[in-house]
């Protein structure tokens, strides 16, 4: 009887040429040999055809990238800073605050007129016998305490710290009760007084003021040297 070829598709090349081998044999022994290839090649067969594909395990989730490192930490911004007042002088030579800032005054406009030093000297001597260095108004002219003022004197319509008259053309009330009017208009008087920067203090000051008290002046250059020397 002629043995069975097993002939199986798929299967390795060794099972098929052992099936092939057999074709021929015959006896116990070579029957189940044949069976027991057949047997493997037929479950090699169900085992391909039923193979059941296993999906590749799902790829690790994507991490986020890192944040970028900021180079440097922006500065926080300042700020504006205020504008810092300018600190009053303080008095010297016996002064008090007031008289001290209307000294101040005096010198801050000579300097800006470029006069010379004893020009400030003469000024402040000046208003230091005239108003003791307040900014008065007058009791005969009611408008004069419509303006600033730190007291008031009685003589005629004399106002400020230079007691200038309006009636006598130094300005308006309202412009002579103004410290840096008043010392500007002493600095242009002095400056048309020929040769006063080879007078005295005082020969100065009364060139300028027509006292009645010509020497009054005198009495006052040390305190207006020492208190020019604390503003300059």
């Amino acid at each position: 009887m002629p043995g069975r070829i097993a002939v199986a598709t798929g299967v390795t090349c060794c099972l098929g040429l052992i099936g092939v081998a057999a074709v021929g044999e015959t006896g116990p022994a070579h029957l189940e040999v044949r069976e027991a290839v057949a047997d493997r090649a037929a479950a090699d067969l169900r085992a391909s055809r039923d193979f059941t594909r296993v999906a590749p395990p799902p790829a690790a989730a994507a991490l986020p990238p890192p944040a970028p490192t900021p180079s440097a930490t922006p500065a926080t911004k300042k700020p504006p800073r205020k504008p810092v007042r300018p600190q009053r002088p303080r008095p010297v030579a016996g002064l008090d605050q007031r008289q001290m800032d209307n000294a101040k005054a005096i010198v801050d406009v000579g300097r800006e007129m470029k006069m010379p030093r004893r020009a400030l000297v003469v000024a402040v001597a000046t208003a230091m016998q005239e108003s003791n260095l307040y900014n008065l108004a007058s009791d005969v002219l009611p408008e004069s305490f419509d303006h600033p003022h730190q007291g008031s004197g009685s003589d005629h319509d004399s106002v400020g710290l230079f007691q200038q008259r309006p009636s006598s053309g130094w300005g308006t009330v309202a412009q002579l009760m103004r410290p840096a009017y008043a010392a500007r208009a002493f600095y242009a008087a002095l400056r048309e007084v020929q040769g006063w920067e080879d007078m005295s203090v005082t020969a100065a000051a009364q060139a300028v003021q027509v006292s009645a008290y010509p020497d009054a002046y005198a009495r006052h250059e040390k305190r207006a040297t020492t208190v020019v020397a604390a503003l300059v």
